[in-house]
Order: C-alpha cells, then structure tokens, then sequence
C-alpha cells in the first residue's frame, strides 16, 4: 500500500486553479468550519499563527479530507519540517527562501535518503497511518507537494536560479512582505509591487512550476483567477471574522 495521493499536487500540474483560505486562529473548530466551506485548500500557518507541532496535528485531523491542508512553517528549519511531514503533512509552504541554495536545502528536507536528509522515523508517526502503510518510506517523496515563499526583493532577484531547481512544485509570491520590502508597507496594492508580482507569476508558470497568491482585495484575485493562477487563497479566517463581527456591530448604531 502507497502513500496516500496527493490530489492538490496533481491539480497544480494539471493547471487548475485552487482556491484557499489561510488558517490563522490556531483552532481546530475553526479549521474544520473553514473546511466546510468548499475551499479547495486551507493554509495552517505556523509562521505567524500561534500554532505549534499538537496544534498543528489537531487541526489536520480536523480537516481530514475535506480540504487539502497546506502547513507553513515558521521557517525552513530541517526539524521542524521533518516534524511535520511525520504528523501527516504532505503538502508544506516554506516562508523567506531568497537563495537557489536555500531552496535546494528546502528540497533535501523533504525527501528521503538517498535523494534527499529527511529523517527516517515516520513509520512510528501518524503519516504512514502509524505503520500500516507498509510502503510508505518509498512512495513517500512523489507525493510530497513543497512550496517556496518568494517574498523580498533578494528572493525576487534568485527566482531564476529556485525556479531551475527540481523537485520545488511551486512558488508563492508573498505580497505583504514583498511591500514592505519595497517601501511600501500595508500597501501591496502599490503599482509598483504589483508590476513585481504580476512579473514574478508570469515567470514562475513559464518555468513550468505553480504559482500562488494571497490577497484580500477581490478586484485582484478575481484577476488572477481569470489569469489561470493555479492556487490563490482568498482571504483568512482572522480578515472573514473581522469582517463580518464589524459589519453586524455597524448595522446597530
């Protein structure tokens, strides 16, 4: 028996765009709400959640298989990376790659020996369905989904060289930070940020490799919708919640 499919990798390389939500609030009944909603996939983000190794398994075992969970890690530490790909994790969004080397590192974390330096344990752990996936350790990689935050102009400078790498599936240009990197914090809606990204896209798809997307602003992620963009998250859990607690207090004066 392999390892279980991975069916939003498989969407990104069929070029069909995914539409996400990013997960925030580090709870599980949200995430299972979330999945509810017939969002294709939900960001679990360790970065700037406040979401550790239990909360993360949590929420995964909330979203089941109702929606594919994407889980950012705080950074691109090996550790960490390989902690969550035992729990379960198969598809995995690194924040800050700004080298070609740091994202064969990226690359090396999440594959087995000989290819890559994951650390072979997770027959013990939930990801092999605690050893009763027999065939786990060699199906594993293929169905492993890594995806790279390019999101500062370091990062935009090295795209050529991690977009020649194999084995990295997708690029996500993350705008917030690319803003402030450019002078133009709290504003990614900046002309000059967005000739960035709209450049960055277009070369991530012409490398071969997805490209992603976050944005609250609906005019630009309809845009990129239309453009084919294969995963775009629409908002978060925290701007929804917000959203919606500050539009019904307005609606008693």
């Amino acid at each position: 028996m392999p390892a279980p499919r991975n069916l939003f990798k498989e969407h990104l390389f069929a070029g069909k765009t995914q539409i996400g939500l990013w997960i925030s609030l580090g709870h599980p009944s949200v995430a299972e709400l979330a999945t509810g909603c017939g969002y294709d996939w939900l960001v679990i983000d360790g970065e700037h959640g406040p979401n550790g190794l239990r909360d993360v398994l949590a929420q995964l075992r909330a979203v089941g298989q109702g929606a594919h969970p994407v889980v950012r890690t705080r950074d691109d530490d090996r550790a960490i990376i390989k902690q969550m790909l035992d729990i379960g994790t198969q598809t995995l969004l690194i924040p800050m790659i700004e080298s070609g080397d740091q994202a064969r590192e990226a690359v090396r974390s999440v594959l087995y020996p000989p290819e890559g330096a994951r650390g072979v344990g997770a027959m013990l752990a939930r990801a092999s369905g605690y050893g009763s996936v027999p065939d786990y350790l060699t199906t594993a990689d293929d169905q492993i989904c890594l995806l790279l935050q390019v999101e500062n102009r370091t990062g935009l400078a090295a795209l050529d060289d991690i977009l020649s790498i194999p084995r990295v599936d997708g690029i996500f240009i993350g705008p917030a930070d690319l803003a402030a990197d450019m002078g133009h914090l709290g504003n990614p809606a900046a002309e000059e940020v967005q000739i960035a990204v709209e450049d960055a896209l277009s070369r991530i798809r012409a490398a071969g490799k997805a490209a992603g997307i976050l944005s609250a602003d609906r005019s630009l992620t309809a845009g990129y919708v239309e453009k084919g963009i294969e995963f775009v998250a629409v908002g978060s859990d925290v701007g929804v919640l917000r959203g919606a607690l500050d539009s019904l207090r307005r609606s008693f004066p």
